[in-house]
């Protein structure tokens, strides 16, 4: 203290630039204060990090594990025609001059929600993307369900396998779509929007080897693995966004809808010759992109999460 007001009667510098040592252990302490309560924060911040990424990387393990047991499956199993009873449905009323009406008519809300879709992603202010992959992930996804109702509905005015090609392309565009989108989310931001295409690809091409050489495995691989991964991903991955229940309740309608396909004339019976299974299937699986839609609108992105998927 004495050096200071002596700095001052000398006017080595002039008093309101000159800060008495007090000033400064004082301004120290509380750096020191500060970087102590930081310090915690941190801690915590990484280990939860670490802990994150520990899970991702079991849960990948898990997701290959799966896929490569359907890979042996698909080896191991002898080849599997197309069932033509798949094509017999319970109702096949005609209304309208419309063959096989509800059938072909329950599939407009495809085309409604998968339209609604496609112009709100390209709008872009709607719905919470984050990611340029994501959004042309969803943009595919949409495409796919746009599709859907026009593939099934040509299905299902002439029943048969030529026909049926044209129900499960734009189905498993629409799958493939999804699953790519997951992974940019939970897994990697670049290698799921480089999957984007291939996984794509590889939907139509188990359709295409189905159509020439009548061997309906590898459909139903390409279908089985969306099917489960999709769900998988949806639980074990740690997500970027909130609502992420949205998509567990998606995959319960979509199963809701294979079991009302398995129950077709079931379904048909006890409701007096009403409505048929199937036509139930088509009303169920369109609520999937309804309730992602909902999701897409209403989820925001968890903090910090969106900084680290950019440096991914």
């Amino acid at each position: 203290m004495g050096e200071f007001y002596i700095l001052q009667l000398l006017r080595i510098a002039p008093p309101s630039t000159v800060k008495p040592p007090t000033a400064t252990v004082h301004r120290h302490r509380h750096l020191q204060g500060s970087s102590y309560m930081i310090m915690p924060s941190l801690t915590l911040y990484f280990t939860k990090f670490h802990e994150l990424k520990k899970m991702r990387k079991y849960s990948v393990q898990t997701l290959l594990l799966a896929f490569a047991s359907f890979l042996l499956l698909f080896f191991l199993s002898p080849s599997i025609p197309q069932p033509q009873r798949y094509h017999h449905f319970a109702d096949n009323r005609n209304f309208f001059g419309i063959p096989n009406a509800l059938n072909v008519i329950s599939n407009f809300p495809f085309m409604v929600i998968g339209l609604i879709g496609l112009v709100l992603c390209h709008r872009r202010s709607y719905f919470n993307i984050s990611l340029e992959g994501e959004l042309w992930g969803w943009k595919c996804f949409y495409a796919g369900v746009t599709s859907v109702a026009f593939g099934s509905s040509y299905y299902h005015l002439h029943p048969d396998n030529a026909s049926l090609l044209w129900d499960r392309i734009p189905m498993t565009i629409a799958f493939a779509s999804l699953m790519a989108t997951l992974i940019i989310e939970r897994i990697d931001p670049k290698k799921g929007t480089h999957a984007i295409v291939p996984l794509i690809m590889i939907g139509i091409i188990s359709n295409v080897y189905w159509r020439f050489f009548g061997d309906i495995r590898l459909y139903i691989l390409a279908q089985s693995a969306a099917c489960i991964a999709i769900p998988l991903m949806a639980t074990l991955l740690p997500p970027m966004y909130t609502h992420s229940p949205y998509w567990l309740w998606a995959s319960g309608f979509y199963l809701l809808a294979m079991l009302q396909e398995t129950t077709d004339r079931v379904i048909y019976a006890l409701t007096f010759h009403t409505v048929s299974g199937h036509t139930l299937k088509h009303l169920s699986a369109a609520m999937v992109p309804v309730i992602l839609t909902l999701m897409l609108a209403k989820r925001s992105v968890y903090s910090g999460k969106l900084l680290h998927a950019k440096s991914a």
